[in-house]
């Protein structure tokens, strides 16, 4: 096989366009086969394999700087550049990222994870490229998706206005991880329609000066003309009007018309955007035809593309949304909005039953938060389903158009807590510590399904911003037996206990249940505590327990810096309680790389075993 001679962009070079063409039949064929058995961001991929064969053909990695946005479209680049052998490892504890990361490759010249990033990094990477007189291309590569994010529009302006030399490859395959939506959408999609236009202003200058004697004047007359020639001609008139020179539509799946264009515009000067369309899941029939369901897949069967992981309990996006529509079907005053994450988050059902109430405003946390802000305004309930990670993008748009104006806005936060093979970009280990410190937030946390829907109902009354975050898999059903309502800030006693008290946050109280248990067993009893808040905290009951127990443990599975265990301690200080010694189980402040979920509480010492082996030995030494 030709792929497995090639070991970097070098090599890519020393092969004819015919050879390309198997080429990227082989990496097909690869990847299918190792994300079948991996899992990945699969549909993506197969998306973008002429295009990033073009692009190393073309370009000179690592002295040409290539820039992925998001990331998860990297796997041909990865496997072109030196990491064919290593696929194996994708996403596994210890083995090569899913997104394109510098400490793995020199050609990695950036790290991304996180969509709408791409332009204004390239444009920061030529910025400085510019001021050390340096020669190199820079290339950013993004999807139409992407697109919808308030970032890259600012990009989009900044650069276009800097007559900067800068490429921006536009991968048009009119799929984020959902369809896309919105103006812009729209405006793609127009041009999709448009004949393929591959000649630009100064193919066409230099065609208008050879027309003897009036070839120069009417050239002339064109460029002072108010609409010009972009108008009659390109069909990428928003792209012109920002500044950009604008190329395209490109089949992005033929690879001789690739490489003569992209050879044809890295020769160009000032900003360029490369308009290329192509299929999202191109060459396996499945991808093809369910690409949002083969975006990021578990291990699949090849041959009929159904998964093998086997899920028969309700997801926590399953309960969050099935409990969303049954609180919407009495109450008209409740809408939900996604961040181009409809099936992600659980909304799908809710936006088929209640189509003017669903909003899906693409890649855009920001601008949901705020319209959710303006939608509460006018005395309606928005609930925004977010991933954890990406909320992060918002931070001040729900402190400032949220939270000072006390509005009821639901945050929906999915994938709370360690997600795994995504990685740092994604882990959701972050939010208790952005939002605990926002006036008026008001911050839960579930412990299992049927507190997730309890939580749920309760926070439609609460008349301000409310949080309620929940991990990714499985919602389990602790405690059935039990039937405590939710009261305002109050916290709920599960097992009582002499020798110390466990406070557990939210998934991580099913660790705690394993470990009180055993513990009993080995003669030690414990108060085990569900917080329910993070935010208001239950003062009267820690402060309670701090008078008759001397030993706090806490659990969570948020960074220690500004957790739940921060405001615990800071509420032991306010009333000068010096005599209780705290043992705080929590990931360390740093960025917890990928691996699977038990792999990487087990690393960091959250693991149940480690955890209980832990407290025996605080509990022992204080004899």
């Amino acid at each position: 096989m030709i792929i497995d001679r090639i070991n970097s962009p070098k090599d890519l070079k020393k092969l004819s366009l015919d050879k390309l063409n198997i080429v990227a039949r082989e990496i097909r064929a690869f990847l299918i086969e190792k994300i079948s058995n991996s899992g990945g961001h699969l549909a993506s991929n197969l998306g973008v394999v002429e295009l990033t064969l073009a692009l190393h053909y073309c370009f000179n990695s690592p002295r040409d700087k290539i820039i992925w946005d998001v990331g998860h479209q990297s796997y041909v680049h990865k496997i072109l550049t030196g990491r064919k052998n290593k696929f194996d490892s994708l996403r596994k504890f210890k083995g090569i990222s899913g997104f394109p990361k510098q400490n793995e490759s020199k050609h990695d010249v950036f790290d991304t994870g996180h969509s709408s990033t791409s332009i204004s990094a390239a444009m920061g990477i030529a910025a400085a490229r510019d001021l050390n007189n340096d020669n190199f291309s820079v290339i950013a590569v993004i999807g139409d998706g992407s697109l919808t994010g308030g970032m890259a529009f600012e990009a989009l302006n900044n650069a276009g206005r800097s007559n900067s030399d800068l490429i921006v490859v536009l991968n048009d395959n009119q799929m984020s991880i959902s369809p896309n939506v919105g103006g812009l959408s729209k405006y793609l999609n127009n041009i999709r329609t448009e004949p393929v236009y591959l000649e630009v202003k100064e193919d066409i200058a230099q065609a208008l000066r050879k027309i003897p004697r009036i070839g120069k004047s009417i050239e002339k007359t064109i460029k002072k003309t108010k609409e010009g020639i972009r108008f009659l001609l390109v069909p990428g008139t928003l792209f012109e009007e920002l500044g950009f020179t604008y190329v395209g539509p490109v089949d992005g799946h033929n690879m001789k018309e690739l490489v003569n264009v992209i050879n044809r515009v890295k020769k160009m000067k000032g900003p360029i955007l490369l308009h290329v369309k192509t299929v999202k899941g191109k060459g396996y029939s499945f991808a093809e035809k369910f690409p949002s369901r083969f975006h990021g897949v578990d291990r699949f069967d090849i041959e009929t593309g159904e998964s093998l992981k086997k899920d028969f309990a309700e997801t926590y996006s399953e309960v969050f949304g099935n409990t969303l529509v049954e609180l919407a079907q009495k109450n008209e005053k409740l809408v939900a909005i996604t961040a181009a994450m409809p099936d992600g988050t659980g909304l799908m059902d809710f936006s088929k039953k209640f189509p003017k109430r669903f909003f899906d405003v693409g890649i855009a946390e920001q601008h949901a938060v705020t319209f959710a802000a303006g939608l509460a305004r006018e005395g309606f309930h928005p609930v925004f389903a977010v991933y954890s990670s990406f909320l992060q993008r918002a931070y001040d748009q729900i402190l400032h158009d949220v939270c000072i104006q006390k509005l009821p806005v639901i945050f929906a936060i999915d994938r709370a807590g360690i997600v795994g093979s995504d990685g740092e970009t994604h882990q959701g280990i972050f939010d208790l510590s952005f939002l605990s410190h926002m006036p008026h937030m008001t911050i839960m946390a579930p412990k299992d399904k049927k507190e997730l829907k309890d939580m749920l109902k309760y926070a439609v009354n609460i008349k301000g911003p409310v949080a309620i975050r929940y991990p990714k898999g499985e919602a389990p059903e602790l405690f059935p037996y039990m039937n405590n309502p939710i009261e305002y800030k109050k916290a709920e006693i599960l097992y009582e206990g002499e020798d110390a008290v466990i406070f557990a946050v939210g998934k991580m109280l099913e660790k705690a249940k394993i470990i009180v248990e055993s513990l009993r067993t080995k003669g030690f009893n414990m108060t085990l505590v569900n917080p329910r808040f993070i935010k208001p905290l239950d003062e009267e009951l820690i402060i309670s327990l701090a008078n008759s127990h001397k030993t706090f443990f806490t659990m969570e599975d948020n960074v220690v810096s500004g957790g739940f265990a921060s405001k615990v301690l800071e509420l032991l200080s306010k009333h000068n309680i010096k005599d209780v010694h705290m043992k705080i189980f929590a990931f360390p402040d740093e960025f917890i790389a990928q691996g699977s979920v038990e792999e990487l509480y087990k690393e960091y010492g959250l693991d149940t075993v480690t955890m209980e082996e832990e407290i025996i030995n605080q509990l022992t030494s204080k004899g």
